[in-house]
């Protein structure tokens, strides 16, 4: 069987003309075009044997791996043995007529089984391929092996000698998985904390150099490493700042001139740059006067800072001083870039607005990486040549008008807009207002225009009570009562007592007033005969007073009193005004009677 594809694979031409006949006459598959589950199991393991023994092959003759089998002759040609073979099993997962990850873990022993030399022709040979393996039916099949394959990689590979091969497998590893990877994110923002840096603990003899500033120096890399320490820790960040303050005043006192960054610019010439700073106490001071060594500094701060500031679970660990100290710290170094040469000033624009992208990714990595790729729409051509005119303009508002049209009941239905109850509107703003939730003033809701509009239309419409209290006590006033905490609930409850008292005078002034006008408008007949009645009474009032005015004289004896006849005059007139005075007094009694309550005022003006 493996005779049978060692001599396929050596047959000139594209793999389609032979792959899919030599796999039908090794296997002789149950059906002509796509291998069952064994048989896929059996061809897998029969090319994984014969990929071994090809490599095996290859090193006991010497040869590169991926050029091993190629004749001299094939100038033309410059596969191997080895390529040809991942060709054609590459074709056949394309086509479906095998298992999609078989590529992949075949790709998976080769690199197992060779050096690294080799393994970077054989990471060529995976980026030429990129585009066949990134198809959707061979990725989602072997999307974790190749992972796997190049963690693997990455793990062999010296990060100090082998820094371009680990870059091309990062870019690799970029391109291939889609944006929203949740693998390739760092979810939980881990920092890599193994990434130390080494400097001197104890002075050398013999070298002039301010060896505690040195140390201050290289000891900031720290803090750089795990910039998460600081955020919960008040005493590191005094020290983290305090060695911080001895730097940016060292680079103060020697600042660069526009000639030293020219003559020092390593941007702009062609030097081989390390991943790791160089620590040696010796050069020190020539590392102070390298403007792109000062650059690398600051910008590491930046982003230190950018990380503290950054929204997240340790908004409320930090403190307002601590904010403070950040932001005068960041003014600082900016400073600081924007005097380095050369071109400082463009420098220090360009790191800002890589910092400021970079918050974008930090709030989608926040929000859980949600997916944004979007699949693109398919255009359909119309074959009869005309334009196609919608009803409304375009396809959306058209197939929305259609089905309105299928279902009228659509715009009647309760679910289709649902407008909350006052309480459950209300009830962030409740939380606000509790002392105990510790929430900051600017954040409360009562900041927010919009939402303190629509809730005083809501309680104009439901709470007519809650809405009277906007003009006395503002927006917290609409709250209802039922939300608040107690502490909270006495500063804006009204005093009852007050309120029906200022009502019911209101009302009793307003039916005083109706009692007079209806007096005014007696008719004439009514007058006379209470005018009548009047005389009457009146007479009858003189034979009263004759009677008291006896019993007067028998009671006190010799004591004066008035002449019978003075009393005869007047008492007609004072009959007549007490008994006016008196029917308006019966009125507004009624009145009172029938409304629960006398009028104080009411009486008093009756007695005056």
């Amino acid at each position: 069987m493996m005779e049978a594809f060692r001599k396929a694979i050596l047959q000139a031409g594209p793999p389609e003309t032979f792959a899919l006949k030599t796999v039908q006459e090794v296997i002789k598959p149950q059906k002509q075009t796509k291998l069952a589950q064994d048989e896929n199991q059996l061809l897998e393991n029969m090319l994984r044997t014969l990929l071994q023994e090809l490599v095996s092959s290859a090193v006991q003759s010497g040869e590169e791996i991926m050029l091993y089998g190629k004749s001299i002759d094939d100038v033309d040609e410059m596969q191997g043995v080895i390529p040809r073979l991942l060709d054609v099993v590459l074709y056949l997962c394309e086509k479906e007529h095998v298992e999609g990850g078989m590529i992949f873990q075949l790709l998976e022993d080769l690199t197992e089984m060779s050096t690294m030399r080799n393994c970077k022709d054989i990471f060529r040979y995976i980026e030429s391929k990129q585009d066949i393996l990134g198809k959707q039916e061979l990725f989602a099949r072997g999307k974790l092996v190749m992972l796997r394959t190049c963690n693997q990689l990455l793990r062999r590979l010296s990060k100090a000698n082998d820094v371009v091969f680990c870059g091309r497998i990062l870019m690799f590893l970029a391109h291939f998985f889609p944006l929203s990877e949740r693998s390739a994110v760092n979810i939980k923002g881990v920092f890599n904390t193994s990434n130390e840096t080494k400097y001197e603990k104890d002075p050398p003899e013999g070298i002039s150099v301010d060896f505690n500033f040195y140390r201050t120096f290289w000891s900031l890399q720290e803090y750089f490493c795990n910039p998460a320490s600081l955020s919960n820790a008040p005493l590191k960040w005094q020290k983290f700042t305090a060695s911080l303050m001895v730097v940016l005043n060292t680079f103060d006192a020697q600042p660069l001139s526009e000639e030293e960054g020219a003559e020092n610019n390593l941007e702009e010439e062609a030097t081989t740059f390390n991943i790791k700073y160089l620590t040696s106490s010796k050069l020190m001071g020539l590392e102070l006067k390298d403007p792109s060594f000062r650059r690398h500094i600051l910008l590491q701060c930046l982003i230190l800072f950018d990380y503290l500031k950054a929204p997240g679970k340790n908004d409320k660990d930090s403190s307002e001083s601590m904010k403070e100290e950040i932001n005068s710290c960041e003014d600082r170094v900016k400073k600081l870039l924007e005097v380095t040469p050369p071109k400082g000033k463009d420098f220090l624009h360009s790191i800002e607005h890589i910092l400021d992208r970079e918050k974008n990714w930090v709030w989608w990595k926040r929000d859980g990486c949600q997916p944004f790729e979007k699949q693109p729409i398919e255009k359909k051509t119309v074959h009869d040549g005309t334009k196609k005119r919608w009803r409304l303009g375009n396809k959306e508002l058209s197939q929305l008008w259609k089905w309105a049209d299928q279902n009228p009941n659509a715009l009647t239905d309760s679910q289709r807009v649902r407008t909350p109850t006052i309480s459950d509107y209300w009830k962030p703003l409740a939380e606000d207002m509790d002392d105990s939730a510790g929430i900051e003033a600017e954040y409360h809701h009562k900041n927010n225009r919009v939402y303190c509009w629509k809730g005083l239309r809501f309680s104009a419409r439901q709470d007519l009570e809650g809405f009277s209290k906007f003009t006395e006590h503002g927006i917290e006033g609409v709250v209802p009562l039922e939300l608040l905490p107690p502490e909270v609930r006495s500063k804006f409850q009204g005093k009852p007592s007050d309120r029906s008292k200022r009502a019911k005078k209101e009302e009793m002034r307003s039916t005083s007033h109706q009692v007079e006008e209806s007096q005014i408008a007696t008719p004439a007949s009514e007058i006379e005969g209470e005018g009548i009645r009047a005389d009457a009474e009146a007479s009858v009032a003189v034979m009263d007073t004759d009677v008291s005015t006896a019993t007067g004289n028998n009671s006190q004896g010799g004591t004066p009193t008035p002449e019978p006849d003075e009393h005869q005059k007047q008492s007609p007139d004072t009959d007549v005004g007490q008994e006016a005075g008196q029917l308006e007094a019966d009125a507004e009694v009624e009145t009172g009677m029938i409304d629960g309550e006398t009028d104080p005022e009411a009486e008093s003006d009756h007695v005056g």
